[in-house]
């Protein structure tokens, strides 16, 4: 089910705990999961509990409990816009708008195209940039003008034809 690479790196973090503390691993386990699959699956969950000797319910339960996991597929380029009330105070609210708009979606929708799905986001700690988006978790995109929107989403409609992920 996992690649030679995301058990490689599940080893590696399973091995900074003790033998019978591996089960701490599971936040990383599950991060290196959905890395290889895009979401956690059902699977993918029974998996990790597998590997971590967990019972596959203890797993879920971090699954749903934490927004950075994904348990139903999504589009290629998560973006996720914070909608916390300093953002809000910040045109937050009018990036979330605009970007519904051009996206033609509401929060924890995909794209038809497969491409985008929207999430409503908490705090990231950089209230001063707002309005704040996340792209999957990994790009933080700040002051997000409708032109900067505008120009992210050029960005990444090029990188998906190309099949990159940012």
């Amino acid at each position: 089910m996992f690649s030679s690479k995301t058990l490689a790196e599940m080893d590696r973090n399973i091995a900074k705990y003790p033998p019978e503390q591996k089960q701490s691993a599971v936040m990383a386990c599950l991060i290196a999961a959905q890395e290889e699959h895009g979401w956690v699956s059902p699977a993918i969950i029974a998996e990790v509990a597998g590997i971590l000797d967990m019972p596959t319910i203890a797993v879920e339960e971090v699954a749903t409990f934490y927004n950075m996991y994904e348990t139903k597929p999504i589009g290629q380029f998560k973006l996720v816009i914070c909608t916390n009330l300093p953002c809000q105070l910040s045109h937050g609210e009018e990036a979330a708008d605009y970007l519904k708009k051009k996206l033609g979606i509401n929060f924890n929708e995909t794209t038809s195209c497969g491409t985008f799905t929207l999430k409503e986001g908490e705090c990231m700690g950089v209230c001063g940039d707002s309005p704040v988006l996340l792209v999957n978790n990994h790009r933080m995109c700040s002051f997000m003008s409708h032109d900067k929107i505008d120009a992210l989403l050029d960005e990444l409609k090029s990188q998906a034809k190309k099949g990159v992920s940012a």
